[in-house]
């Protein structure tokens, strides 16, 4: 089965076919640095995580790029509220959202560009739409003409003359019409700004993301992708602008994740209900995200809550207790994966990154496993397990140090110490040495009440939360 993506400027599933065989470029639009990272971005963050993922697991070489927009207006308010400069604000804000990148497991971008690096590119490509017709001054501003555009509306399916009739935008009388947009913004007190040809100023959003995915990726290129929310009217802009310059398609497929509630309400900062990343990476773990968000379909809107993640949780530690029965006393790092269970993986995911029906397939193989290592029947037990893993790690649900965190965030909660579960340990192996077995046992259910599992090992007694 061939990898099929659900395009949304098709408005159906097409088979995937890239421009370059064995090579993918894809787009994403990142984050607006004024502030940390939240929620609603793990959605696209996680989505386009996997699909780089998926790409590479299906041998092709990606040229990932997402990029940082780090001139806004919520940057600017940000930086004046702070009496600080725009260039403060956004350095903080990229190293917080880096570090947040970090403990996310996100692969990292081939590249990571920011709309102020660029300013060349920018103003190239606004002096050739100004040129071409597409684009007009007025007192140092230039918009870019709608009307010049008559596929205006293709992604988002509007039409230019009900968007019109209908612009909730605000009037502004210098335009030639309500639906224009700006592509440079004359320079306001209090505004970082920069030369150009219509004097100093800075450019607009959607301009910024035409001229960094052109520069880094070529035009077209195979993927573009983003929220929901972007459809319209910032990726509606970027093919305007786009491929009113050059003539040609901007991206061949277009890729938008759905929409994320908190507790069946929109997020917003106005009901104070935003949950920046590093809040919920305080008490679950990042792999448990992950699978919290993979849980639904990417383009399915979604509803965020405590609970779901909790169960999320459960269900990771599953998986990664069964790597751990698996991977006791055997080696599974020369071990080909079970050729059956990788083409029904590439089955679902073929099918527009299809992660619930994946994930069902991997709890499928949890339990085929654990009735394996129950019976103790070995036969075709390291294939499977090492498809298991191969899954998995696909997804980016298999990281290194989870179980140790997941030990720190039960520590933290103030359950018990870790000197208190060491010298429990410690004293069941005196009894042990003494051969007094009552005691030894005594002392592991005292443990089990705890909630610690514990287990020994050629190494020594190791424990575990439960």
């Amino acid at each position: 089965m061939a990898l099929k993506i659900f395009n949304t400027l098709a408005g159906e599933k097409q088979e995937f076919v890239p421009i370059t065989p064995d090579e993918v470029g894809m787009y994403v639009c990142g984050v607006t640095v004024y502030d940390s990272s939240h929620v609603g971005h793990c959605r696209f963050l996680l989505t386009f995580d996997v699909i780089h993922r998926y790409l590479k697991f299906c041998g092709f070489r990606v040229n990932y790029v997402r990029n940082f927009t780090d001139v806004d207006d919520k940057i600017i308010k940000r930086a004046n509220d702070e009496k600080l400069s725009c260039e403060v604000i956004t350095d903080r804000y990229i190293d917080e959202f880096q570090r947040d990148a970090v403990a996310l497991g996100l692969l990292p971008p081939t590249v990571e560009p920011r709309a102020t690096s660029h300013l060349p590119e920018i103003i190239t490509l606004i002096r050739k739409l100004e040129d071409d017709g597409l684009a007009y001054r007025v007192d140092g501003d230039v918009y870019f003409s709608v009307a010049g555009f008559k596929q205006y509306g293709k992604l988002s399916r509007k039409k230019i003359d009900e968007l019109e009739a209908g612009a909730r935008v605000e009037v502004d009388q210098r335009k030639t019409s309500p639906l224009d947009f700006a592509l440079w913004k004359a320079s306001k007190p209090g505004e970082p700004t920069w030369s150009s040809p219509w004097g100093a100023g800075r450019p607009g959003w959607h301009i910024e993301c035409s001229a960094m995915s052109t520069k880094y990726l070529g035009q077209p290129f195979d993927i573009h992708g983003g929220g929901r929310d972007l459809v319209f009217p910032h990726h509606e802009n970027e093919i305007a602008q786009s491929e009113g310059a050059f003539g040609r398609p901007l991206a061949r497929y277009w890729i938008h994740n759905g929409f994320l509630n908190l507790n069946h309400e929109k997020m917003s900062k106005s009901l104070g209900n935003i949950l920046t990343i590093r809040e919920i990476l305080e008490d679950a773990d990042a792999v448990a995200l992950r699978h919290y968000f993979l849980s639904s379909h990417y383009r399915s809107p979604m509803d965020f809550s405590r609970d779901g993640l909790e169960e999320a949780g459960k269900a990771t530690d599953r998986i990664y207790e069964t790597m751990e029965r698996v991977a006791s006393g055997r080696s599974l790092e020369k071990v080909a994966p079970e050729p059956a269970l990788i083409d029904a993986f590439r089955q679902e995911m073929d099918d527009d990154f299809n992660t619930p029906r994946a994930l069902a397939l991997i709890f499928d193989e949890v339990r085929s496993l654990n009735r394996l290592l129950d019976d103790k029947k070995s036969k075709g037990l390291e294939a499977r397990a090492a498809a298991l893993r191969s899954m998995c790690d696909t997804l980016g649900l298999l990281q290194e140090g989870y179980l140790e965190r997941k030990k720190e965030r039960w520590l933290k909660r103030g359950h018990v110490s870790l000197q208190a579960i060491e010298g429990l340990i410690s004293r069941r192996d005196d009894a042990r040495k003494e051969k007094n077995w009552q005691e030894a046992d005594r002392i592991r259910q005292e443990l089990q009440d705890k909630g610690i599992a514990i287990e020994d090992t050629p190494g020594g007694t190791v424990w575990k939360v439960k």
